[in-house]
């Protein structure tokens, strides 16, 4: 089971937890009225990151960096810290900055509740799940991020004999 594989399922399981909100596009040119749609949810980047601001609401699912470690005589461990981006739009500042929190709270209501993703990645409670919202001036955009650290399967070695003085 690699990162990939968490990353997938971490997909589905932020496309569930996120299905029923109703988020506004921003109108783009030749539309004939606002759609609300659910936040889309991308693996690692935007499948065009210079139509960002067309893409909103967005949530992408980044790996930030991953550790691997077998101490003598312990079973091996392994991690990845996954980095969440939140977008959304909206034209009410207020309004944009709340739905913004719904969403962020959202997923983080939901990890903690399941912790366990997609049957054998473990959302690491004993690490801290952060997140924040960029307060910077950028409406009718609102983001903020998410980072948290999840236990994967490690790798087993099989050559060991050859290690044996």
């Amino acid at each position: 089971m690699t990162a990939a594989i968490l990353i997938d399922k971490l997909k589905s399981f932020i496309e569930n937890s996120v299905k029923d909100f109703s988020l506004p596009e921003r109108v783009q040119e030749g539309d004939t009225e606002e759609i609300f749609r659910a936040p889309n949810v991308y693996k690692l980047r935007l499948d065009s990151s210079g139509e960002a601001k067309k893409k909103a609401p967005y949530i992408i699912i980044q790996l930030e960096n991953g550790a691997h470690k077998q101490v003598k005589g312990e079973n091996a461990q392994a991690s990845v810290n996954i980095r969440l981006i939140f977008c959304v739009y909206h034209e009410d500042e207020q309004e944009g900055a709340v739905a913004l929190l719904n969403v962020i709270e959202k997923v983080r209501m939901d990890l903690l509740r399941h912790i366990v993703i997609g049957g054998c990645f473990k959302l690491d409670t004993e690490e801290k799940l952060e997140w924040l919202i960029y307060n910077e001036d950028t409406a009718p955009y609102y983001a903020g991020e998410m980072i948290g650290t999840f236990l994967i399967p490690p790798i087993e070695r099989e050559a060991e004999t050859w290690l044996k003085p």
